[in-house]
Formats: C-alpha cells, structure tokens, sequence
C-alpha cells in the first residue's frame, strides 16, 4: 500500500502535509509516479523505468535576451528535457532575460531548446547573434532570397519580436548569424 501523506511527512522531515504535496507533484511532472490527486491520497502508482518518460541532457549554455540584443553570458551546465522535444540534429538550452518574446509565451526563466542550425524558415523563433550580441526573435528574410525562408541570404533580416513595447531590429544579412531554432520551451513554476 502506498504511504499517505502524513507518512511521507513524517519519514522526511517535512514541516506539513503540502510540503510532501508539493514534493510528490514534481515527481509525478517528472514522470515517476501516477496518482488521481483528488484526495485519494493513497492511489500513487509508481512508473516503471521503461515506462518512464526518457530525457536527454543538454547542455545549457547560459542566457539569452528576449529583448534588446546583449552579449551572451556563457555558463555551461546541463539540463535534462524530455526525448520529445528533441528533433535531428544537435540540440543547446538558453535561459531567457527579457521580455521581448511574452506573446508567443516565451517568458523571463523559460528555457529554450534550440536546435542548433544556421539556416531558418521565414516566421520560425530563432536564435540570432546580431554584431557578436544574442537575442531571440522570430526570423524574417527581406529581399531576393526572402520568398525562399529558407535562408538568411537575404540583403535585410528583420528579427521581430513578439511584444509592442518592442521595435524589429532590421540588419544587414551578413551581420546575422543563426546559432539555432527554438523548438521547445521548458518552465519551471513556483
């Protein structure tokens, strides 16, 4: 039979019933154990390993603006993201400072997993370092090559962003260099 609350409390020290709540939520997100969580209180089922959601560690290699391009603070550590946001290909993760990107969900703490790529379709979120300075914004090609979006070949780049408050910055191509496309997003509450 599984512990009850006031048991897991108790054999770790918990200060109260919703510390071992809090707890047991994060390793059901983690993807550990099963449980109705409506005040059956004793339905935990744990997940068997090869049933359990399989993750990868990335690197995470510091932050990136959501906002006005800055230099990119470079602290590597790792995270482990779920298989399932994970395409072809390389893959990195970003912190975010900023709030340039709030209308498209990308929020200041998410973490991004990008896929590592130098070439992106028009309208896709990006990574781009502008003039040896990071930012992230959606992509878009102006110019001769702007009607294939595959390409940053473009004479114009406009990196848009997905708040108001916010401006597009419109560059030279060959001052852009895409160091990825966001394919996933990852946050933490509370």
């Amino acid at each position: 039979m599984p512990p009850s609350y006031e048991e897991i409390r108790q054999e770790f020290g918990f200060a109260s019933l919703n510390s071992a709540r809090k707890h047991l939520l994060q390793l059901h997100r983690k993807g550990f154990i099963r449980s109705p969580w409506k005040n059956q209180k004793r339905a935990l089922e744990i997940i068997e390993q090869e049933d359990a959601p399989k993750a990868a560690t990335l690197p995470l290699l510091g932050t990136v603006v959501a906002g006005v391009p800055v230099e990119a603070e470079e602290v590597p550590e790792s995270i482990d993201v779920p298989e399932s946001l994970l395409k072809r290909g390389e893959h990195f993760a970003l912190r975010v400072t900023g709030d340039s990107m709030i209308d498209d969900g990308i929020f200041e703490g998410d973490v991004l997993v990008v896929q590592r790529a130098s070439t992106a379709d028009s309208g896709a979120t990006v990574v781009a370092v502008v003039d040896g300075e990071a930012t992230v914004k959606r992509f878009f090609p102006m110019g001769p090559q702007a009607s294939q979006g595959s390409s940053p070949n473009g004479e114009k780049i406009e990196l848009r962003p997905a708040n108001e408050r916010y401006e597009s910055i419109m560059v030279d191509a060959d001052s852009v260099e895409l160091r990825g496309v966001v394919v996933g997003l990852m946050r933490t509450f509370g």
